[in-house]
């Protein structure tokens, strides 16, 4: 199994990086292949809590090299910050290897991104304000900075110069503060220095690998409903979280991918803006965000709660190609009394045959729901199948019936070790 791919199935936050922290044990490689500093993966080891926003969660495996890939845009101060607090804490980042093809993120990029937030008053996006938008833009209209150009200081410095001029320009015009060019070259000139001993020419990189025989995990940011091209557009990130998007962003083809693993919450979240059809209010959501400590890793913003949605992971197999399923944190659903668990969309009356392709219509769809009883005690001590409560087994096998993929990972508790694995994974 040279290649798998673990990908978020709902609006992200849904437990990746424990997944991911699962896997990569039997992994050489560890890639993270889009998004950027906006995306916050938390592992819990024992005691330790690690909150990883660029660096590859399997970084906490001497023997993984953890990459950040091509298709990712990098803010080089907190790429360096996050380092300093993992070597700080006693995990080695000399392995992190950088693609030079990944652009990189400059201050005038966070302030864009600021202004543009601003200037749609209520009808604010919810964007992070971490300049990722921005750095993707510049990528796609072809005037971006990539990590590979530090290799040569003076063009480095010059390509800095000219883009925070041009950017000083448009903020004049606008009646902004305008950056203080030199300093910015100066700053990141130092960045720059720092970065040569990560980088590396990731794609050719990683097929020597497979060509060795080597096992390589794909790790995607945000997830599938937060996708430029197939998420609730216009609420959603500026790349491609989605299966695809691990192809281009790592630069290894689709032939070499042989699993694809969905990872889905047990309920649904939301951080920001945009419709969510079953999204709860009032004392039963707020259980849920307590128990679940449902905040932003980076942000720390309050995610909005919901049940769980199959017509949305019915959408994300297809659009993945998903060969399974992680379900996470059903142990936040231990003291309910009823587990809902949406099962169709209807509109009008009328049932729909799948997920909505716009925004506008998601948001006027009604949830057909099935209730399974709660199982009304702890599942942290599950570590078989046969250990879990006739109600669980109810849950995975309706996912199952409406998914037409198994479920191949039970979580049932924060630490790394509080999961059940079914089937040939067991």
């Amino acid at each position: 199994m040279p290649v798998t791919v673990v990908v978020g199935t709902q609006w992200g936050d849904e437990g990746k990086a424990k997944v991911i922290d699962l896997l990569a044990g039997s992994h050489s490689h560890v890639v993270r292949y889009q998004g950027g500093h906006n995306a916050g993966h938390t592992v819990v080891v024992g005691d330790q809590r690690y909150a990883l926003q660029l660096v590859p969660s399997g970084v906490l495996y001497e023997t993984v090299v953890p990459v950040i890939g091509n298709g990712v845009v990098v803010d080089l101060p907190t790429l360096f910050a996050e380092i300093d607090t993992l070597e700080s804490r006693g995990v080695s980042c000399k392995r992190l290897r950088i693609s030079t093809l990944a652009h990189l993120i400059f201050p005038w990029h966070q302030r864009q991104d600021a202004m543009s937030e601003a200037l749609r008053g209520d009808a604010k996006l919810g964007t992070t304000l971490k300049g990722i938008g921005p750095a993707y833009a510049d990528k796609v209209k072809r005037i971006g900075v990539r990590a590979g150009e530090v290799r040569d200081r003076e063009r480095f410095r010059v390509a800095v110069k000219d883009r925070a001029t041009q950017e000083n320009a448009l903020f004049a015009s606008l009646g902004e503060p305008l950056m203080d060019v030199d300093a910015v070259v100066a700053q990141y000139d130092e960045y720059a220095q720092r970065l040569l001993a990560y980088l590396d020419d990731t794609v050719n990189m990683l097929h020597g690998a497979l060509e060795r025989g080597a096992n390589i995990l794909l790790e995607g940011a945000q997830a599938t409903f937060l996708d430029i091209d197939h998420g609730t557009y216009p609420f959603v990130t500026s790349s491609n979280p989605t299966a695809g998007g691990a192809c281009a962003g790592s630069g290894i083809g689709p032939r070499d991918i042989s699993r694809v693993v969905g990872i889905a919450k047990a309920y649904t979240t939301r951080v920001g803006a945009g419709p969510f059809p079953t999204e709860l209010h009032g004392e039963l959501g707020d259980r849920i965000v307590d128990i679940g400590h449902e905040f932003g890793t980076v942000t720390g913003r309050r995610r909005r709660p919901g049940w769980l949605d199959l017509v949305m992971l019915r959408h994300a197999v297809r659009v993945n190609s998903l060969t399974d399923i992680a379900l996470t944190k059903l142990d936040v659903l231990d003291d309910f009394d009823t587990i809902r668990v949406c099962v169709g969309y209807q509109l009008a009356g009328r049932e729909l045959q799948g997920f909505p392709d716009d925004a506008e219509t998601l948001a006027r769809v009604e949830c057909v729901y099935v209730d399974i009883p709660g199982w009304k005690q702890s599942l942290r001590a599950c570590r078989r199948e046969a250990d879990l409560p006739r109600e669980v087994l109810s849950l995975l096998s309706l996912v199952e019936q409406h998914t037409k993929v198994p479920v191949s990972v039970v979580g049932v508790g924060p630490e790394r070790d509080d999961v059940v694995l079914r089937g040939a994974n067991s």
